[in-house]
């Protein structure tokens, strides 16, 4: 791919100073960074810590199989793909095997990275990994974490995709990893 910063470009870097954790949750750690511009200007900026993010596609001929959830920030259900927090020293693939067979029960006999990308490069310092799973096998379990209520549904791969960015779907980052997927899709030429 074609590298689009120039010599210019390095102008626009800013050096990261001093780091202060102003609050430790479950989900990420605020802090604030005192930055200097490369002219000397300086600023505090409030930067989210949180582990890096995976997102399973899992393929079942002209379905995907996504997972129907409650979230809080949008106090609404929303219709996903599975997903979830990458545990402390856990590899990106293993994290997605074991988010789609914890939220649906299904295991993937092919798993392929399709994949990766700041949510927010403003806001937050860690990544989403986009996998896409094929040739699933159920294993009729879930395997929930105790605050985990949800339900999987199979839905054609394009009513998800006329369904992006409605009331039903309203997750920015499905929208990403649905990009991921056409994108590989395309380069694959299927």
């Amino acid at each position: 791919m074609k590298n689009y910063f120039t010599e210019d470009d390095e102008k626009l870097k800013w050096i990261t100073g001093d780091t202060k954790t102003l609050l430790k949750t479950i989900v990420c750690d605020v802090t604030s960074q005192h930055n200097t511009a490369q002219n000397g200007i300086e600023g505090d900026y409030i930067i989210m810590d949180a582990p890096d993010w995976v997102i399973v596609i899992p393929e079942e001929n002209e379905n995907f199989l996504m997972v129907k959830q409650w979230r809080h920030g949008e106090k609404s259900l929303s219709v996903e793909f599975p997903g979830g927090v990458i545990d402390k020293n856990e590899k990106p693939e293993i994290a997605a095997i074991r988010e789609l067979q914890e939220e649906t029960g299904f295991i993937a006999e092919k798993l392929t990275k399709l994949g990766m990308a700041n949510p927010n490069p403003a806001l937050f310092s860690n990544h989403v990994h986009v996998y896409l799973a094929e040739n699933l096998k159920s294993t009729g379990i879930q395997h929930l974490d105790q605050d985990e209520f949800i339900n999987y549904i199979e839905i054609p791969k394009e009513e998800v995709l006329k369904g992006m960015g409605t009331d039903e779907f309203p997750h920015a980052l499905m929208s990403t990893a649905l990009c991921f997927y056409l994108k590989y899709k395309i380069k694959i030429g299927i």
